[in-house]
């Protein structure tokens, strides 16, 4: 099946290029496994095909939603706190230790990112109850008002980058990098 997706969405198969043309981005990847079988015949390149497209599309969108959230006024970091808060449903508060597990990020990268919202305006710290050490953080009425902004401006954006696909393909593509996740997960 995966097979079948990377030869559907595969743009063309890289043929004879001058040498003022730069391949296509979709090419690249064949391109590197072909000169690896060349040079190293018998050795694995099909990961080449997969994971060099991954790499790519990873580049590519993050650099997307750089510039899509830089239009907003906003980097990753907030949108991912503030997002993290407002999936959290009515009250929009959740702990610190909480948003350190939930970003996977460092509790330091939490607290400053939390001091520069807060610092906007977009959330605010709780006082901790006596004797605990809990600290809470909220979505403030901006904090709420940027991340729906910024959340429906993301989404319709990224949909429009993946609706190159047809919805049973995007199925199938989430499936497979679900699969492929869980590999990495499992001891080599």
């Amino acid at each position: 099946m995966l097979n079948e997706l990377c030869h559907t969405i595969r743009v063309s198969e890289p043929g004879p290029k001058s040498a003022d043309h730069a391949p296509d981005i979709a090419d690249r990847a064949s391109e590197i496994a072909a000169a690896w079988a060349r040079e190293r015949p018998g050795l694995p390149v099909a990961s080449i095909g997969i994971l060099t497209r991954i790499w790519q599309v990873a580049k590519l969108a993050s650099d997307d939603r750089r510039r899509t959230l830089a239009a907003l006024g906003m980097d990753a970091a907030t949108l991912d706190l503030l997002s993290t808060l407002r999936r959290a449903g009515p009250p929009y508060r959740v702990s610190t230790r909480e948003l350190t597990a939930r970003s996977l990020v460092t509790a330091g990268a939490i607290t400053q990112r939390v001091d520069r919202a807060q610092r906007s305006g977009l959330v605010r710290r709780l006082p901790s109850e006596r004797g605990s050490r809990v600290v809470l953080v909220e979505l403030t009425s901006d904090g709420h008002a940027a991340v729906e902004t910024a959340v429906g401006t993301v989404l319709r954006h990224e949909q429009q980058v993946v609706d190159v696909l047809d919805p049973v393909q995007q199925e199938q593509l989430a499936g497979m990098l679900a699969a492929l996740l869980r590999g990495f997960e499992q001891p080599a």
